[in-house]
């Protein structure tokens, strides 16, 4: 069967998460409070409650569910990735109103930590919240590494986590934030260290063997992208073998409609680019019908242009497609 026009959705295959956020903005929460409350593991708890904080940090209605049942856990913990959220876009705005929302979200996380002791979420925003600290004046901010080739930073944070949800995505995504917020304009040696050593300790079925991807997004990114050919950058031998390992010890082992969307564009985007035709359809039709906008922009002319974005994903998806019915 033929795959249609993708689309995105921030839920992508969670459909429970979809109905909800309907609701949420709006402007109804119990729906939401119900499934945070049957969700049934740490990793999808911190993808759900990311996710519905973006949707609604312009809103509040996670306010006003806090204001009706002051002693829920997860009202305080949805609280907190909103304050997290509104500071973060803050910061990148240059608003002058940042600090302020920064101590705010900071606070926030202390009583959602307090209410949720076994949260790695509370952890995973104050994680989020280090890269504002640019010049890493507070001291948990860069403390040292846990080894000689790694850099000084919010290790503590990270190991809070980690403590409570090993290998918990988002938790190492916001450390490779952080890394590269260290050097926004320079070499990428740090983050490549740090994806290395956390991938190299990661079980079979653990997102982390994704990381090393994203660092060879990030380094096309800031050489320029655009529409260029399928270059020695995605073909190398070292690419090729970092798009097979990661489907080897990760796509291979977990069903896809419990994995990051975001993951599996990244996969499918490595194994295209490496020539991988086979291996990128089967991420490709796992991942149908939907798309993020990452990293495919990149390959276009105008990065941030969701129907460019969406074309390039189309022709790299017909190319492995074409490439799989051909006669070997």
């Amino acid at each position: 069967m033929p795959l249609g026009r993708p689309v995105y959705h921030p839920a992508g295959h969670d459909e429970a998460l979809r109905a909800v956020l309907q609701d949420l903005r709006a402007g109804r929460w119990v729906s939401t409070r119900n499934l945070l409350t049957e969700t049934p593991d740490w990793g999808l708890w911190t993808q759900r409650t990311q996710i519905l904080a973006a949707a609604v940090a312009g809103s509040d209605v996670v306010r006003a569910w806090r204001a009706e049942e002051p002693h829920s856990a997860s009202a305080a913990v949805l609280y907190a990735r909103v304050a997290v959220e509104r500071a973060l876009r803050a910061h990148r705005a240059g608003h002058r109103q940042t600090n302020d929302l920064w101590r705010e979200a900071v606070s926030a996380c202390g009583t959602a930590s307090s209410m949720s002791p076994e949260d790695p979420v509370p952890w995973v925003c104050l994680l989020a919240l280090a890269r504002l600290d640019e010049g890493q004046r507070w001291d948990e901010h860069r403390v040292a590494p846990p080894e000689p080739m790694l850099f000084p930073g919010p290790w503590h944070l990270l190991g809070e986590a980690d403590k409570r949800d090993p290998g918990n995505r988002e938790a190492y995504h916001r450390m490779l934030q952080f890394v590269y917020g260290r050097r926004p304009d320079g070499p990428l040696t740090e983050a490549y260290n740090f994806v290395q050593w956390a991938s190299a300790g990661a079980p079979a079925g653990s997102s982390l063997h994704l990381l090393p991807l994203y660092v060879r997004v990030e380094r096309y990114r800031r050489e320029g992208g655009g529409e260029r050919a399928l270059d020695l950058h995605w073909i190398s031998e070292d690419s090729t073998r970092g798009a097979l390992r990661a489907l080897q010890l990760w796509f291979d082992y977990v069903p896809p409609a419990a994995t990051s969307l975001l993951d599996l564009n990244h996969l499918a985007h490595a194994l295209w680019g490496a020539h991988q035709f086979q291996d990128a359809l089967r991420v490709f039709e796992a991942m149908d019908p939907f798309f993020t906008v990452v990293p495919w922009t990149y390959r276009t002319r105008s990065p941030g242009d969701a129907d460019a974005a969406a074309e390039v994903f189309v022709q790299a998806r017909a190319r492995c497609s074409n490439a799989s019915r051909a006669p070997g």
